[in-house]
């Protein structure tokens, strides 16, 4: 954080995306925590952490549609923040598909704040269109869609945390292409060239985080000459990625289903600049297995 700045999170995205497990993340983290602050109330809001800067320097708040009747004001207050030097600024938009939405809301038994009497996926595109805009303007959009909430919090420490170890991280998913290409991924490659061991039964029901798997998708030199060009591309652009000030780049790594290839190639990558950047790995879809 810029020295003598206020450091404001504003978290926002679609209803049951995990906007409370990302503000109890940050409240984690030592931030100032307001869930559900009208935007009418934020300049002010500002102005008092202003004027206590030296004992409450950073505010995570959360702004969604329970406050829709002062939503038209949220435009002009964030245009007001933008022109103020003495605010650092940074909006996360939560987002998930409709179909993972939707059954967050059956689990729960909620109905969707726009929907109340109505079916969620009815409110949920109605949601969609209305943050649209404040979509476009987030500089960070994470998809919750297919990972944990203990996963939602480590991205969040790993981007936020003022431990300098963790200024910067590179984060690795493996997916399969069936389901889906990752929302939040910076880079995406595509392994689906390389030798599946899918089709050898004794390694079908395996994943590649078993070894007999990983020595399977290694052997072959396609594989070894791949990684070794891969290598040789990450080093010299992740640097790009963090000299334009991104707090974090995320690499996605899909074969077919997300169970072989791809699992071996992230564990790999991850593994070898370890020693570079703090590294994380998510198996995206290594538990959405085929019936037979």
């Amino acid at each position: 954080m810029t020295v003598g700045k206020i450091r404001l999170i504003i978290i926002t995205g679609m209803s049951g995306a995990g906007k409370t497990v990302a503000v109890q993340s940050f409240e984690d983290l030592g931030y100032y925590c307001v869930d559900n602050l009208p935007p009418t109330l934020i300049p002010k809001f500002l102005e008092l952490m202003k004027e206590s800067a030296n004992t409450l320097s950073k505010a995570a708040l959360v702004i969604d549609l329970r406050s829709r009747e002062f939503f038209d004001k949220l435009y002009e207050v964030l245009d007001y923040i933008n022109e103020e030097d003495w605010i650092e600024e940074h909006i996360i938009f939560l987002d998930a598909k409709d179909e993972t939405l939707v059954r967050r809301f059956k689990e729960t038994r909620r109905s969707h704040p726009l929907a109340k009497s109505g079916l969620p996926l009815s409110g949920i595109k109605r949601e969609r269109e209305l943050l649209d805009e404040l979509r476009g303007r987030a500089q960070k959009i994470i998809d919750t869609s297919n990972i944990k909430p203990k996963q939602l919090r480590e991205l969040i420490h790993a981007n936020y945390s003022d431990d300098k170890r963790s200024v910067f991280s590179v984060h690795f998913v493996s997916f399969g292409f069936k389901h889906g290409i990752p929302l939040d991924a910076d880079l995406v490659f595509d392994v689906r060239f390389l030798p599946n061991p899918y089709y050898i039964e004794k390694m079908r029901s395996m994943t590649g985080l078993d070894e007999e798997v990983a020595n399977y998708v290694f052997s072959w030199p396609n594989t070894q000459k791949f990684n070794e060009k891969l290598l040789d591309l990450f080093r010299f652009i992740i640097p790009q990625y963090k000299n334009e000030g991104k707090s974090q780049t995320v690499i996605a790594i899909g074969c077919t289903g997300g169970q072989h290839r791809s699992v071996a190639l992230s564990e790999y990558f991850a593994k070898e600049l370890s020693d570079e950047y703090d590294t994380y790995v998510t198996h995206r879809d290594l538990n959405k297995r085929e019936v037979q």
